[in-house]
């Protein structure tokens, strides 16, 4: 799907649908399907380096565990993400490439014993190694044996096979589908009566997340880009040499054409150091784009201190999971308090330095104001480029846009004068749907051919024309008193 910015001197060479927005005549906000957060994790269970989409908590908790212990991110990422109001997670585990599968290899009952049924975790990781298992003769039938599969104390699955056979035990845990946590396979017939076994530990298990470097998480970007998404967010990590390396992934997308927004932050030394806001300013001014959101306070939920870098993931959630039509600016949180309580003049310093923040207000948490880390507009940009609520209409615009012109137009309609009254009208609809629900001013919008350029035989050249609307963030009143 080819797509993105466009300029006179260089147009593209494959067919696409290409956009430039210019401050004059800035593109309209869109109305497609929005909430989507990819985050890389590391996590002792689930899918290595795959994505996995998830809409839950409980998901969330079945496919990487609930389990934070050791380095492991997934859970609290996942959650702050949910938290935030996204409607669907992308997640992609991480490892240093070390990690392995838990396992045991049971026996028959031989005098002398051989190896006839290997169990193996479903996945790599710490988790496996608190799985359990029992051989013992079935209760009700002593033609059948049963294999109970314990976590810890917690019964996970009772499989039930024909007492003697490898292949019936193999063919019980492989078939049944409710079974999300070992794999069985068949070593030897042996003298074919399994060997009775009390809590047996599977062993091996290795999770991979000592070694994992900056190199794994730029492989997860390039997986990233197979997939549609709104916002992307890291799992807590605040390196310095990290971030730019995102930053710079996140502007080369959006240049392509792919309208998402990075959300970074700092360590929790820095967010409750003295110099605090200068530390959250000096990381908005090395990322200094419309892209990236910087966090510049943690938080507390439930007694426990988060980063910025791991609030990240909330603001990420709420970014995704808003409407056009709302903004960030005041948007309550669910935590408690903040990790630090930022004076006025620092919020003000923060505002200016392009630092989202949450505050305290006496009463709750919510984020002061929906800025990105953009403090000066570049060329075709204005200030109104410095707010999270403008860049994520530009960027559905891009995409619907693009989305319907690459089904109903390119390589469908002629380009010929009907052709492209077809092409403007279905414009000028789309236009008129963001008016109604207020996302843009009612009059003064408008879509038409671009003349200043010379099309060739298979181009259009188009300008849309409108008005965003905003939010009220200042109020100034004056009370006369008599």
């Amino acid at each position: 799907m080819a797509g993105g910015n466009w300029s006179a001197t260089d147009l593209p060479v494959l067919p696409g649908f290409y956009m430039a927005f210019r401050s004059a005549a800035t593109a309209a906000i869109g109305q497609g399907a929005r909430g989507t957060v990819i985050f890389p994790v590391k996590a002792h269970w689930g899918p290595v380096r795959q994505i996995v989409e998830l809409g839950s908590e409980n998901e969330a908790i079945e496919a990487f565990s609930a389990d934070d212990s050791g380095g492991a991110t997934a859970y609290a990422t996942l959650r702050f993400g949910l938290l935030g109001g996204a409607s669907k997670l992308l997640a992609y585990r991480l490892t240093d490439g070390t990690d392995a599968k838990a396992s045991i290899t049971l026996s028959d009952n031989a005098t002398t014993p051989a190896d006839v049924l290997k169990l193996e975790a479903k996945y790599s990781g710490e988790r496996g190694n608190k799985f359990r298992v029992t051989v013992q003769a079935n209760a009700v039938d002593s033609a059948l044996k049963d294999l109970k599969l314990y976590e810890e104390t917690k019964l996970l699955r009772t499989f039930t096979f024909a007492d003697g056979s490898a292949d019936a035990a193999v063919e019980a845990i492989n078939g049944d589908a409710a079974n999300k946590w070992i794999v069985a396979s068949k070593v030897d017939d042996g003298n074919s009566t399994l060997a009775a076994v009390s809590g047996a530990a599977l062993a091996g298990g290795n999770s991979g997340l000592s070694g994992i470097a900056n190199g794994d998480y730029i492989e997860a970007f390039a997986a990233f880009e197979t997939q549609s998404f709104n916002a992307v967010a890291l799992d807590g990590v605040s390196d310095a040499a990290l971030l730019a390396s995102a930053a710079a992934w996140i502007a080369r997308i959006r240049e392509e054409g792919a309208g998402a927004i990075l959300v970074v932050g700092g360590g929790i030394a820095d967010d409750k150091a003295a110099d605090a806001v200068g530390k959250a300013v000096a990381r908005s001014a090395a990322m200094s784009s419309e892209g990236v959101v910087n966090v510049g306070a943690g938080v507390k939920l439930a007694g426990v201190e988060y980063s910025s870098a791991q609030t990240a993931a909330y603001v990420a959630g709420l970014i995704a999971g808003q409407s056009l039509s709302q903004s960030t600016t005041y948007a309550p949180a669910p935590f408690e308090d903040v990790t630090r309580r930022w004076t006025r003049s620092e919020q003000e310093q923060a505002v200016r330095g392009g630092v989202f923040l949450h505050v305290h207000d006496g009463r709750q948490v919510k984020a002061l104001r929906g800025i990105n880390t953009l403090v000066s507009p570049g060329e075709g940009q204005r200030n109104a480029w410095k707010k999270i609520r403008t860049i994520r209409v530009i960027d559905t615009i891009n995409a619907d846009l693009q989305r319907t012109a690459e089904d109903n137009y390119i390589g469908k309609v002629n380009n010929t004068e009907e052709g492209r009254l077809a092409l403007i009208g279905a414009c000028k609809q789309y236009l008129q749907t963001l008016a109604q629900a207020g996302v843009i001013e009612a009059t003064g919008y408008d879509v038409y051919v671009d003349t200043s350029f010379a099309a060739e035989p298979d181009q259009v050249f188009l300008k849309w024309e409108a008005k965003l609307t905003d939010v009220v963030e200042q109020i100034f009143g004056t009370f006369i008193v008599q």
